[in-house]
């Protein structure tokens, strides 16, 4: 237990600090102690004297900490909805897009571009908007199929999952290939697909945090029901669990965040995959702790990943285009998930 503590409060600590260190770097570097000195500052306790450039504070607080701010929340939101789904399923491969949220934002977003008239006139956020109803609805589509006698099996979850998931990819495809207007902005759906944290105003953050905190509460309390769902429904029926009403709130409430997630970055997979599982190597597989811990790391996690997409370009190349956040969680969890899927083979083998 004292282990577990240690782990949690060192996520707890390296959380805000990887938000204060991150800001220091982008195509203009500002040094940390400077960027400590303008965080600090506005929080009205401090008064250090700006002997900085003019334009290092714009910098730090208009462009850079909102982007930092909405990574932590969409490392937040996956990595939750991970721990969420793996403990549903019982699987640590189980990943937070199984059961057709990635199709469904995709072809959410998909549609925002192609009708001219709602793009121009809800901007890029008729995107995260589109996203995010496709993202919850293509859930709901799967959870409604899959319900056989009042009861949604796993396997039969999973299997929705990839049947709806392939339909609303052919319904993209249709979209993509037979309107113009999708055409002629298929960079930018591009992109989106690809991920990245790219909104720079408050609002639509604070909104999304605000569901995240929501999720996160539904999440701690459902926890003992996930570790009793450890040792089979039939066992958890058998001490005292309202099993198919249990699995109704895991699956909406890690379906809410990540809607909320691709609502923000656009589809970034892989983080709902390596967090929980690290965190359950660290910590064990107690639920409660695990979502804690989970959050913390999950948010220090894709902050670094943003960073090292904003920044490898320039550093490397000289250029001041930014990777897309998606291929560097893929670069990290795809050979991740690989090692993954090599021990659960010799597991099962032994």
């Amino acid at each position: 237990m004292k282990r577990t503590y240690i782990f949690i409060f060192a996520a707890m600590v390296f959380l805000p600090l990887s938000m204060a260190l991150a800001a220091a770097f982008g195509p203009v570097y500002i040094s940390p102690d400077i960027v400590a000195k303008i965080l600090l500052n506005q929080t009205g306790l401090f008064h250090f004297t700006p002997n900085w450039p003019s334009y290092a504070a714009p910098i730090v607080l208009d462009v850079r900490l909102p982007q930092i701010v909405e990574g932590a929340i969409v490392g937040v939101a996956l990595a939750l909805s991970g721990v969420l789904f793996q403990g549903l399923l019982r699987n640590p491969l189980a990943d937070p897009f199984l059961l057709g949220a990635s199709s469904g934002a995709a072809l959410g977003a998909t549609i925002a571009f192609a009708i001219p008239a709602f793009y121009y006139i809800a901007g890029f956020y008729g995107v995260p908007l589109l996203a995010f109803a496709g993202s919850l609805l293509s859930v709901a589509l799967v959870y409604m199929l899959a319900r056989v006698d009042n009861r949604a099996p796993v396997v039969t979850l999973l299997l929705s999952g990839v049947a709806v998931s392939a339909l609303l990819g052919a319904a993209q495809t249709i979209i993509i290939t037979q309107n113009a207007a999708v055409s002629d902005r298929i960079g930018s759906l591009y992109l989106w697909l690809s991920g990245g944290i790219i909104l720079n105003t408050w609002w639509p953050i604070g909104a999304v945090a605000f569901i995240v905190c929501a999720a996160f509460v539904v999440a701690a309390l459902i926890a003992p029901v996930l570790d009793t769902f450890a040792v089979g429904e039939e066992n958890a029926a058998f001490l005292g669990v309202r099993v198919e009403r249990a699995k109704f709130g895991v699956v909406a409430a890690a379906s809410l965040l990540v809607a909320c997630a691709v609502s923000l970055s656009g589809l970034v997979g892989f983080v709902g995959l390596v967090i929980p599982h690290i965190c359950r190597q660290l910590i064990g597989p107690k639920h409660r702790p695990l979502i804690i811990m989970s959050l913390f790391t999950g948010g220090s996690f894709l902050i670094w990943a943003d960073t090292l997409a904003r920044v490898f370009m320039p550093a490397f190349f000289h250029t001041y285009t930014e990777l897309p956040l998606g291929v560097v969680t893929a670069l990290i969890g795809g050979p991740f998930f690989l090692w993954l899927l090599r021990r659960s083979s010799r597991t099962t083998r032994a």
